[in-house]
């Protein structure tokens, strides 16, 4: 299977689609219809909208969530291509992507978190699109906008706003001007949402929104699952920045630095996660778009075929452990 998920065939996406339901099953299986907070005014409004379509049925939304995963892999894997990170065309980020979604059922289940995933990788595709945009300005109000929406959804997103000025400071010269732009492409969707809130007299709720601290398990309920699903992703990772540092030296200056953007948007997406209250257990898929790109040279090395197989078939392993041992 390693040769067709490193094809460029489209059938390749159709063969995604299916593994991507099948992995899904566990969660389509028990299906869960999405938690909205009533403070959290914007993620209402979507789920207002879905409902006329969806009517709350659970499993309506369950599967799509698992569409939206389907969709964010391939997003997530156009980026990859698009920027040129390295190596040939193919659907190996895609596939990576849905593997590690589907390590526990409430990553497909249709939350806040799916949506600022949305916001999360296209933010990824803005920042290392800085070099190679022709409309710089507008590249970076764009960007500064994704990561506000990010913020709104879920406030310790915020921390996605240092990567803004970390990509400018790594991909474009100096410029006051664009760094004006970002902070004032950050700041319209605050604007506009706090305008609509005080129009409509809910200016209170944002007070909700700002929520802070640090959030670490007291005690650990499935020993099991969590040390053996860290143990694995970890090993996956470890191999895959091996396998990118032959990358990184045949690469030019800016490959380098789109891979520390990356970096950067990896760690701020654990603070993310560390600060967000930890019975929201889904809050850790912001990390899993930066996890899936470090990953997936361990998988595309061509030289030596027993490392880029052995690769593909534990992370295989690791789907079936976590699927088995969750709780």
């Amino acid at each position: 299977m390693l040769p067709l998920v490193r094809n460029n065939s489209p059938y390749t996406v159709i063969v995604l689609l299916i593994f991507t339901l099948i992995v899904k099953l566990q969660a389509l299986g028990s299906p869960m219809v999405p938690f909205v907070p009533e403070q959290h005014v914007l993620f209402q409004t979507v789920i207002n909208i879905l409902n006329y379509v969806l009517r709350g049925n659970a499993f309506a939304y369950t599967m799509l969530g698992a569409v939206m995963i389907f969709a964010q892999a391939l997003y997530l894997n156009s980026i990859f291509v698009n920027s040129k990170l390295a190596g040939k065309p193919n659907y190996t980020t895609a596939f990576l992507y849905i593997v590690f979604t589907s390590i526990m059922p409430e990553f497909t289940y249709f939350s806040e978190i799916l949506l600022l995933n949305w916001c999360v990788i296209g933010g990824i595709g803005l920042l290392i699109g800085f070099h190679q945009t022709n409309k710089p300005r507008m590249h970076v109000f764009n960007t500064g906008f994704v990561f506000s929406i990010a913020a709104l959804l879920h406030f310790q997103s915020v921390a996605y706003f240092i990567v803004l000025f970390a990509a400018l400071l790594l991909l474009r010269s100096f410029n006051p001007g664009e760094w004006a732009v970002a902070v004032v492409g950050y700041l319209t969707p605050i604007y506009l949402y706090t305008g609509t809130l005080f129009l409509f007299d809910k200016l209170d709720t944002m007070q909700y929104m700002l929520q802070l601290g640090i959030s670490l398990p007291g005690n650990i309920k499935d020993p099991l699952f969590v040390f053996g699903t860290i143990t694995g992703i970890l090993v996956l990772f470890v191999m895959g920045i091996y396998a990118l540092q032959d990358w990184l030296v045949r690469g030019g200056v800016y490959i380098r630095r789109m891979w520390t953007t990356i970096a950067t948007t990896f760690l701020l997406s654990i603070v993310v996660a560390i600060s967000t209250d930890i019975s929201k257990k889904s809050i850790w898929l912001v990390v899993m778009p930066a996890i899936a790109l470090v990953v997936t040279p361990a998988l595309m090395v061509e030289k030596t075929k027993w490392f880029s197989n052995f690769a593909f078939y534990f992370s295989l392993l690791l789907l079936v452990f976590c699927q088995l041992t969750v709780n």
